[in-house]
């Protein structure tokens, strides 16, 4: 299927027929807007959709977007969103914040925009939102919007980054809000974690691939990196990359045990290609090198 970039803020402000209240960033509301196509869309800015109707128009990878009333979707530039057909007599309801990246140069916000990682999250990521949580976060939308339309003055920028930056700290709340209110959820892709983790090391892809990644894990639970690595934080206190290393550890002890196998023996079949890295990752871990275990126990 080919896909259609939109580069500029002004850009997709036009093709929905809305007006371009600022080069580099916009606030567009639903009722007024054109229906985009359906097609797979590459935007050249951040995109923040407030959904008041569950429509299913938007799929970002193989799903659709886990959509319930009142529901946020953040899209960073670069991700390829694909608009469906929308549901029969449904026209979709909320607002659209886009900005692009040249609006941030010069501000806090630009140094610390990575750490919002929900800007990469994927399909059945989506924020769902209270009554409550809506109504302030359509504040902070509207907020923003009333300042594009003043005059803009040597304030302006200041004003509406500091109030995109509140916005987004709010849905870092909402979200681990989110994680919090979804635990059994979330206990039932810690259960399949385990499981791939196990059934992983029990094939022969350690040797053959190497240590599963953060992303395959991610990949093989239908989930974004970003989306899993922040629940197994959130459930574990534990990066997913540390979690993956303990169960490394724990496999390494039980091989050490066997004195018939070198150490290099024993990294290679954990999949390191260096003995060495295994070396400095046990020691990092467990406080002595592989040897001193095994001469210990």
């Amino acid at each position: 299927m080919e896909i259609k970039k939109i580069n500029s803020v002004g850009e997709y402000s036009a093709l929905r027929g809305a007006e371009t209240l600022h080069p580099l960033i916009n606030v567009l509301d639903y009722d007024n807007l054109a229906l985009l196509e359906p097609a797979s869309y590459n935007f050249g800015f951040y995109s923040i959709f407030l959904k008041d109707t569950k429509c299913g128009d938007l799929r970002y990878g193989k799903e659709l977007y886990d959509y319930q009333e009142e529901s946020l979707v953040f899209v960073a530039p670069g991700q390829v969103l694909t608009v469906e057909k929308y549901l029969p007599g449904v026209h979709p309801k909320g607002k659209v914040l886009i900005f692009h990246p040249d609006f941030l140069k010069g501000s806090i916000l630009n140094n610390i925009l990575n750490d919002y990682s929900f800007f990469s999250y994927a399909s059945n990521e989506a924020l769902h939102m209270s009554k409550k949580e809506k109504n302030m976060i359509l504040n902070m939308f509207e907020t923003i919007e009333d300042e594009l339309h003043q005059n803009l003055d040597k304030h302006s920028k200041t004003l509406v980054v500091s109030h995109l930056q509140v916005l987004l700290n709010y849905s870092t709340r909402f979200y681990d809000r989110q994680f919090m209110t979804r635990e059994h959820v979330n206990r039932g892709i810690l259960e399949r974690f385990e499981s791939i983790i196990n059934d992983y090391f029990n094939s022969e892809k350690l040797q053959t691939i190497g240590i599963p990644s953060v992303a395959y894990c991610a990949e093989q639970l239908h989930l974004s990196a970003n989306y899993f690595g922040d629940l197994i934080k959130r459930e574990t206190s534990a990066s997913a990359q540390e979690y993956i290393q303990e169960k490394v550890i724990a496999l390494a002890k039980q091989k050490i045990f066997d004195v018939n196998k070198s150490i290099s023996t024993i990294a290679y079949e954990l999949g390191f290609k260096y003995p060495q890295h295994f070396t400095r990752l046990f020691k990092k871990k467990v406080g002595m090198s592989p040897i001193e275990y095994r001469n210990l126990n």
